[in-house]
């Protein structure tokens, strides 16, 4: 069938979904218009006609429908199905939109939101400037978001802390001509203070969900280990360049180090695996660290931390050094 077809049958299915209670043709139509789909209330009559057929949606009367229990699960395949691809697009969004000049100090630069309760604000500000000074974020700069932040809600009794995220590379190489790959996000071995080896990878292309945040949310990390005794594991992502672009790349990760933009290992060579990990023909490697190795070492402490990993953009000049 039609591609678009099933992106439609798939956009009524949700809202069907969504409703706590049959709902109509008509209904569904001014709802898929509000979510920015052009069909009619005929069309989508069409639509529900071919989900009948397929055993998704069960009639009850005028009342309307509701989806069977194949439906539901038809439902949930189809919108992981189509997540796939979604977590390097966010990427490449948010690339886009870095217009960070490290010459002016202007513009602005990815960063990951973390929420804390209030009374951790001074062991948060500590631990995460310790792992950022030691070279595993990608910034020492911060900001830290009070509840009167206008542009950021915040939970009841938290407080907010934006950091820099990997993705702001992304943007600096892209603002200077040079496309990058995302290709890894994983679990980076750290012995005798320096990279060893990736000992677990998630690819990008292969997961609806960020990779780094899978392995934040498995507690894998011992980043603590890695400040105190210099052994250990971080988080870290691992993109691919062009090999034409190697020497220009270079450049410009020097030139963006001399503003503080330093979380990153020296790339690797062509054709080369980057810490055990794969590259393809003509491209080489470079590992970069997560910008949220602070906050895993507070969570190793047993302070709770909700993160939402590359949330937003903010003024990279309004962050302050800690």
């Amino acid at each position: 069938m039609d591609p678009q077809i099933e992106r439609k049958l798939i956009e009524i299915m949700r809202v069907i979904h969504e409703s706590d209670k049959p709902i109509g043709a008509r209904a569904i139509a001014d709802e898929l218009n509000n979510r920015g789909y052009d069909i009619g209330e005929r069309a989508v009559r069409y639509h529900l006609r071919i989900l009948d057929e397929r055993g998704f949606t069960s009639k009850h009367g005028y009342a309307g429908r509701t989806l069977t229990e194949l439906g539901e699960r038809e439902m949930s395949d189809a919108l992981i199905a189509d997540r796939f691809g979604f977590v390097i697009s966010r990427i490449e969004e948010m690339a886009f939109r870095t217009t960070y000049n490290p010459e002016t100090n202007d513009g602005v630069v990815p960063v990951n939101i973390s929420y804390f309760d209030k009374d951790d604000l001074e062991t948060v500000i500590e631990v995460v400037s310790y792992t950022a000074h030691e070279g595993y974020m990608i910034s020492p700069r911060v900001k830290i978001i009070e509840e009167d932040e206008e542009l950021i809600s915040l939970p009841p009794g938290k407080i907010g802390i934006a950091t820099v995220c990997s993705v702001a590379f992304d943007g600096l190489l892209l603002k200077a001509g040079i496309p990058v790959e995302p290709a890894y996000g994983g679990i980076l071995q750290i012995e005798n203070q320096k990279p060893a080896r990736f000992s677990d990878l998630i690819s990008y292309s292969g997961t609806s969900i960020d990779p780094i945040q899978i392995f934040m949310s498995r507690k894998t990390t011992s980043v603590l280990d890695v400040l105190e005794k210099g052994e250990g594991k971080i988080l870290a992502n691992m993109r691919q360049i062009n090999c034409s672009a190697y020497d220009r790349a270079r450049e410009v990760l020097k030139t963006v180090e001399k503003v503080g933009l330093a979380g990153y290992f020296p790339p690797g060579e062509i054709d080369e695996t980057l810490f055990g990990a794969p590259v393809e023909t003509g491209k080489y490697g470079i590992a970069i660290v997560g910008g949220i190795n602070g906050i895993c070492a507070l969570e190793e402490t047993g302070i709770k931390m909700k993160t939402n990993p590359v949330s937003t953009v903010m003024e990279y000049k309004t962050m302050t050094e800690i």
